[in-house]
């Protein structure tokens, strides 16, 4: 491989989105390991740039305007912003590129920055294919969790591989919302329909919650995105359910201080599993093997003989539905007291 033996210049693409960002984390924090004197950049899509604030890994973190490029495709300014960030990554002259995603675009991203060796997963483990003929190299990861999947492509497949537990280091948050001291935090929404849990389903459980321990629930969602919280908050009784319109740093600090958490295969969820909190998640179409919380502390409720089909459908599945509120309840009361 060359210089890619001992790098100078690293460059990580992982673009998005807010969970698979989070699930790269220990990866970097293993390279940083294998290569301490090595200059690290990760491009990263402009949203979820808050989540490497900071990060003691990093030395650089590059903004990638893609979702104002998609909005604006044929804006002479959109062209200019991705132009500047192509630009950007050539300048630093990388002798090594890691692809953590496997789509086009990150390996686009990748291959566009000039470094010397590109790497990435083996063409059967990408969502696009095509994206391995942009590799110079690729590695075939044994892992079960897409972290330790992660972290295999870190080491380039070594037989070694990882080790120790994964390592998150996530930001501190910016803790300017006011919140009861406690509380348990949701965060109801997920990127497809059938991985989120009913919203009736949280409403009986907030209802639960605030009669049986006094408890609020507090309903996140992005600023943007408030419905599912609001129908939520309608339905249960009053004072139970707080709305959290947030940030992300806002998310990152409630979940620090919340005393529990129940959460679908979502961003969020995965936030709480990299901090370490206690809770619950509800899992249904997608495989918790692979795309469980990576912590002890999170119990999975996944109903029995839920197929782990990967459908993006608009409605909750049939196995998100048949989690019932009461059996949540009763799994989440231990972690209160």
């Amino acid at each position: 491989m060359g210089a890619a033996d001992r790098p100078a210049r690293i460059l990580v693409t992982r673009l998005g989105a807010m969970g698979d960002v989070i699930h790269a984390l220990p990866a970097v924090a293993d390279l940083r390991k294998r290569f301490p004197d090595a200059w690290i950049a990760w491009a990263v899509e402009t949203p979820w740039t808050a989540l490497l604030k900071e990060n003691p890994h990093l030395n650089q973190v590059i903004p990638v305007p893609l979702a104002q490029w998609r909005r604006s495709k044929l804006s002479p300014a959109s062209w200019r912003r991705v132009a500047g960030c192509v630009a950007e990554l050539r300048t630093i002259r990388f002798d090594l590129a890691l692809d953590f995603q496997g789509l086009l675009k990150s390996a686009i991203c990748a291959s566009a920055s000039g470094a010397g060796t590109v790497v990435g997963f083996e063409r059967e483990q990408l969502r696009e294919t095509p994206a391995g003929l942009l590799y110079d190299r690729r590695v075939l990861a044994t892992s079960t969790h897409v972290v330790d999947l992660n972290r295999e492509l870190a080491h380039f497949g070594d037989s070694e591989g990882p080790q120790g537990p994964p390592d998150f280091d996530l930001p501190a948050g910016d803790d300017g919302k006011e919140l009861p001291d406690r509380f348990v935090l949701a965060s109801p929404r997920a990127g497809w329909g059938s991985k989120q849990w009913p919203w009736q389903h949280f409403a009986a459980l907030a209802s639960r919650l605030w009669r049986r321990e006094g408890l609020p629930l507090v309903a996140d969602c992005p600023p943007s995105q408030t419905s599912v919280a609001a129908r939520i908050q309608e339905a249960a009784p009053p004072g139970a359910v707080i709305l959290h319109p947030s940030s992300i740093p806002q998310l990152i600090a409630a979940t620090r201080r919340a005393s529990a958490v129940v959460g679908v295969d979502s961003g969020p969820l995965h936030l709480a599993a990299g901090i370490g909190k206690r809770g619950i998640a509800i899992f249904g179409p997608t495989d918790p093997a692979r795309n469980g919380p990576c912590c002890d502390s999170i119990e999975v409720i996944r109903a029995s003989g839920a197929s782990t089909s990967y459908r993006r459908l608009p409605e909750p599945s049939a196995s998100m539905r048949a989690c019932s509120p009461e059996l949540a309840y009763q799994r989440l009361r231990p972690m209160l007291r």
